[in-house]
């Protein structure tokens, strides 16, 4: 089954940027609203900002005047810009759709490592 592919993670200090994205093929991606989320070791996943294929967003509080979500549907692609990092956001970012009462209709891929450290 496909799955998403994201890149763009790393290591960086607080307060730095790093922008993450989020690639698959075929038209689920298009026509879905597509979801960033992210786990730190020992915690569930959790969503973290959301963009439906029109381009309505919307985020975690944790988050919100930090982080920014877009996508170019030409590219079937989204990104995470994310900016002001500290500490806490260290974790494995992941993207797949965001269908809230629903399964996902990828499976998870690798996902793609922040670490926000001094």
């Amino acid at each position: 089954q496909v799955q998403p592919v994201e890149s763009g993670g790393g290591l960086v200090q607080p307060g730095g940027s790093l922008r993450l994205s989020c690639a698959a093929s075929g038209t689920i991606f298009s026509i879905n609203t597509i979801g960033w989320y992210r786990q730190a070791p020992g915690k569930q996943r959790d969503l973290v900002a959301a963009i439906t294929s029109g381009g309505s967003t919307n985020y975690a509080e944790s988050v919100k005047g930090r982080f920014t979500i877009s996508r170019d549907n030409a590219k079937n692609t989204v990104y995470l810009q994310m900016n002001s990092l500290k500490p806490e956001d260290t974790a494995v970012y992941y993207c797949n759709t965001f269908r809230p009462g629903r399964a996902n209709l990828y499976n998870w891929g690798q996902g793609t490592q922040v670490t926000v450290s001094s």
